[in-house]
């Protein structure tokens, strides 16, 4: 049996893992939903490597990837001599997957066409090769996978009801990373230490905690392939692989020279450039840094709600580290005077808005 390795703890992850548990005995369609990047395809094959089919095949298609009259050949296969170019017999994906399972991925873009050729071997398990006349049976359990909403498909008309009926049997419904935050740095730390491996480095020495709580604040839109592609280019571009990563590097467009689109290339400037904005001077430095951290520190507690521990990660100290600058900048751990006027000076800005 092929381990797949799926790592979580998260209430709402381990709910997902036992529905696919229920599910993958039952040799009927599954339909697996989710966002892009939430490990849809590994929970497709949970879901066959988990039933009594787990020693057939096990075939894997991206619709998105192909054209219709390309996915149709590969589906179904063709005849020698059914287009232009076939000149000997193609098996499809159908006949490949007979008695395993076919993992349709990216649904949501197939043709109304092949939809239906899809609904009748689901239906009644037999189809034609393209350019064929010979009937073929085969026993294929279908699990399809999509980040679409495939109900509003069927309202506007744009994919079949009658297949999404037989498709969702059952529908498991992948969380995503923003609603499974305890897994942030398990999944971090075994990508970390996968590209380590590769790298031939000897350990991965861990992430610093500033770079800990900025994985942990991210909001993550492309899920875990976008937290894979975030620690594995961090780590790959830290300097020290003795020292803990620093640094998150989540855009790698990131740079002075980026390239900008027409409209957003600044005009050119004729005659000398403008200086950028300069401080006050003279100006007494540590008094200036002590308004600069007072305002972060004090940010962070109104953010935090006061819980001081939570503060402290949002700022990437620890909590004896932010109990020493609350301290050093005289900040006291509920809100002082002149913070609870602010908030009575707002209330009523609020009250208008909401009118």
């Amino acid at each position: 049996m092929q381990t797949i390795q799926i790592i979580g703890e998260a209430p709402a992850f381990l709910a997902t893992l036992e529905h696919v548990s229920r599910a993958a005995p039952v040799s009927r369609p599954v339909l697996v939903i989710g966002e892009r990047g939430t490990g849809k395809e590994l929970i497709a094959g949970r879901l066959h490597y988990l039933s009594e089919r787990w020693e057939q095949p096990l075939v894997k298609v991206n619709c998105a990837a192909l054209t219709e009259s390309i996915l149709e050949s590969e589906l179904f296969g063709h005849e020698a001599g059914a287009f232009t170019g076939a000149s000997r017999q193609h098996l499809g994906h159908f006949e490949r997957a007979d008695g395993g399972t076919l993992i349709l991925d990216e649904l949501g873009t197939v043709s109304m066409r092949v939809q239906e050729k899809i609904l009748r071997v689901i239906e009644y398990g037999e189809f034609e090769r393209v350019g064929g006349s010979e009937t073929i049976d085969v026993d294929v359990r279908v699990v399809a996978a999509t980040n679409e909403d495939l109900q509003a498909r069927v309202a506007a008309g744009t994919f079949r009801a009658d297949l999404l009926d037989r498709l969702a049997f059952d529908v498991v419904t992948v969380p995503p990373l923003r609603e499974r935050r305890e897994d942030i740095l398990p999944l971090a730390h075994a990508f970390a230490v996968n590209l380590c491996a590769e790298l031939k480095r000897s350990h991965f020495p861990g992430f610093s905690s500033r770079a800990a709580s900025t994985l942990l604040h991210q909001a993550w839109p492309g899920n875990v392939r976008e937290l894979k592609n975030a620690v594995e280019r961090s780590v790959y571009r830290s300097q020290d692989h003795e020292a803990p990563v620093d640094e998150i590097v989540f855009d790698p467009f990131d740079s002075p020279y980026r390239l900008r689109s027409a409209s957003e290339a600044p005009a050119p400037r004729a005659g000398r450039a403008v200086p950028r904005e300069s401080p006050t001077l003279p100006a007494d430095l540590n008094t200036e840094r002590d308004k600069f951290e007072r305002r972060f520190v004090r940010a962070a507690l109104e953010e935090a709600n006061y819980n001081q521990k939570i503060a402290a990660g949002l700022l990437g100290l620890s909590y004896h580290q932010f109990r020493a600058r609350m301290k050093k900048l005289d900040i006291g751990s509920k809100p002082d005077a002149e913070t609870r006027r602010d908030a009575r000076r707002r209330k009523p800005q609020l009250r208008k808005r909401r009118q």
